[in-house]
């Protein structure tokens, strides 16, 4: 218990003024808990205020289109988390007559919640004690304990969740598991953690053994695929465009996107001429490909200026291209190229 005291007494000198801090409301610590998923806090905050702005309750997010949802959270990634907590809201406004479920177990039933979320969700709300586990605690947890055990595989989910599980304080887990949460974040930092002015330092076994940057460990991680993207960007003259939704289970699903030839390797434009039947109306946009980073694939892109007399499909106006939810390597070009300016 002594644990538990120390960083509850650490997060009470030190917690973050954080809007969804201020509030017990499940639906408001709901949609920052899912913001936050693979986010920083300062990228996630600026979201959460527009999200409880335009839908402040289950109700208006439920009746609120795919397509509205995935433009408020573009730039934010992991665009399955959207999709999710939009499901979701579907289902606790029509299903649930809009009231958020009170315990770990039915609240872990919520499309897109895991463990880790739910557990955030009862102990905050509704005092249970569910002890979070992510990557703050699994930094926190080896540390202190010298736990070598890989926190990415089955014996390290396992044995990692028992332990949270016990120190848990049950008279307030919900500050526990934020103090634990905002101390990985905030003092047992990744790199260069602060050590000389830490609660812990005279009990913390990785201090004493001098194994802070060996922990935690981590099994190797899966080959990243490389994919090369060349995105057609046509212009017609009555100053057109060719948008449409990207469809099926891959990334992406629901965002809006130019026409796309994926090739095995960076082309050309004689080799992208022969498969589109066009030469001389065909300028590429960037010298250099843009990487775009995702966790198990890089994208190698090209945008290819295509000048069209006319288009006959999926057309929309350049005047209301921004409306569109994009993936966030879209959007970047879209802040950088004006097709006025006189590509041909």
């Amino acid at each position: 218990m002594d644990f538990s005291n120390r960083l509850i007494y650490w997060y009470l000198q030190n917690d973050r003024d954080l809007p969804w801090r201020k509030t017990k409301n499940p639906y408001f610590i709901w949609l920052s808990e899912i913001m936050l998923q693979q986010t920083r806090v300062h990228q996630g905050l600026s979201y959460y205020i527009t999200f409880t702005k335009e839908f402040p309750t289950v109700f208006d997010l439920a009746k609120a289109s795919e397509s509205k949802v995935l433009k408020l959270w573009q730039g934010l990634g992991y665009y399955s988390r959207a999709r999710n907590l939009h499901y979701s809201a579907k289902y606790i406004a029509n299903e649930l007559d809009g009231k958020f479920p009170s315990t770990y177990e039915e609240i872990k039933k919520l499309k897109g919640v895991g463990d880790y979320t739910a557990s955030a969700i009862s102990s905050i709300c509704f005092d249970e004690s569910q002890a979070v586990v992510d990557g703050n605690v699994y930094r926190v947890l080896s540390r202190y304990f010298g736990i070598k055990t890989p926190i990415n595989s089955s014996a390290g989910i396992k044995e990692f969740k028992e332990l949270a599980q016990t120190l848990i304080d049950p008279k307030q887990p919900g500050s526990y598991n934020q103090a634990i949460m905002d101390f990985g974040a905030l003092h047992c930092k990744p790199q260069n953690p602060l050590c000389e002015t830490c609660p812990l330092n005279d009990s913390c076994i990785a201090l004493a053994k001098k194994t802070i940057t060996q922990l935690p460990v981590k099994n190797q991680k899966i080959k990243i695929r490389k994919r090369y993207f060349n995105y057609l960007v046509f212009i017609s003259d009555d100053n057109k465009t060719m948008l449409s939704e990207r469809k099926g289970k891959g990334i992406w699903q629901g965002l809006y996107e130019f026409p796309l030839i994926e090739t095995e390797k960076g082309i050309s434009k004689e080799e992208l001429s022969l498969q589109i039947s066009e030469n001389e109306n065909i300028v590429l946009f960037n010298e250099n490909e843009i990487v775009h980073k995702l966790s198990h694939q890089h994208l190698y892109t090209k945008f290819w200026i295509v000048k069209k007399d006319v288009l006959h499909e999926n057309q929309i106006s350049w005047n209301s291209i921004k409306k569109y939810p994009v993936p966030i390597l879209i959007a970047n070009f879209l802040e950088n190229f004006n097709p006025s300016n006189g590509y041909f």
